[in-house]
């Protein structure tokens, strides 16, 4: 069967993921649905995603997509393109409900630093009306999906605050591992989260507490990171993360007795630890390797 020809006489245009039927072509049901999704939720969500929508706004939306105006809501920002299977009608299996708006990049987002999968561009933004779980169980099924890098944020009590949300959830993105596909909650992050919050202050912060370490040769310092790392992981025992790292416990000793003359920070002192441990996370989240 030979398909239909256009009338200039050229053969048939063709597109990712299109379907030719007679002379019309049309996205395939995936691409279709995102295109819905798009353009109906958008208009309604946009208004409200950007923050500050009036009370004649916030009705408008919450009556466009049958949503009540208070309910515990999150908002979810992914950095690269939602699965399909997230893109799905009626409640998941905590009971709830998923409108994905599309996306562009969100103020949250634009203040804190590039260099990681997804930072600077499009985003996908969902609206969630939590079920009883609340955001840990969207988090989870977002994992369970194969989502990310994304950010969800803590719930919130009514529409009108979604924009709130939706900033809490761009900087719960910027907290994931440059390259990672994790999926993360604000609340397991805020620590990191004040530190992307202000750049300049991440990069001072790195610069004080980590300057010496970061001027020996790459492998070295990887070396003392990663002792740093597992000792931490290990609550502190010198013995467990001699294990995890498979060595000796007093060359994980002299280790870290070699990072602290080099930051001049004792791991002992609780206030000087706090400052290993941030700089430690600024590095994580930095774009180049340890």
């Amino acid at each position: 069967m030979h398909a239909h020809r256009r009338r200039d006489g050229r053969g048939p245009a063709t597109g990712a993921g299109g379907i030719l039927v007679g002379h019309q072509e049309r996205p395939d049901p995936g691409t279709e649905r995102r295109m819905r999704r798009g353009t109906r939720y958008g208009a309604l969500l946009g208004p409200l995603l950007a923050g500050g929508a009036t009370p004649d706004l916030v009705t408008r939306a919450a009556r466009g997509l049958g949503l009540p105006e208070r309910g515990r809501y999150a908002v979810v920002v992914l950095g690269t393109p939602v699965p399909d299977a997230a893109v799905a009608e009626g409640p998941d299996a905590d009971g709830a409900r998923w409108w994905w708006g599309g996306g562009e990049g969100s103020p949250g987002e634009a203040e804190g630093r590039g260099g990681a999968e997804g930072r600077g561009g499009a985003r996908e933004v969902a609206v969630v009306l939590l079920g009883p779980a609340g955001p840990a169980r969207a988090a989870a099924r977002l994992r369970e999906l194969g989502a990310g890098p994304g950010g969800v944020s803590p719930a919130v009590g009514s529409l009108a605050e979604l924009g709130a949300a939706r900033r809490l959830a761009g900087t719960a993105l910027l907290t994931c591992e440059p390259g990672s596909r994790e999926i993360v909650r604000l609340d397991e992050r805020l620590p990191a989260a004040l530190l992307v919050s202000r750049p300049e202050l991440s990069t001072r912060l790195l610069a004080e507490v980590f300057g010496p370490l970061l001027t020996l040769v790459p492998a070295e310092r990887s070396l003392l990171v990663e002792t740093l790392e597992a000792w931490l992981e290990c609550g502190g025992s010198v013995g467990r993360a001699a294990a995890r790292l498979g060595c000796h416990r007093n060359t994980v000793f002299n280790r870290l007795r070699r990072l602290e003359r080099l930051t001049a920070r004792s791991l002992s002192r609780p206030r000087e630890l706090v400052d290993l441990v941030l700089a430690l996370d600024v590095l994580r989240l930095s774009s180049a390797p340890p």
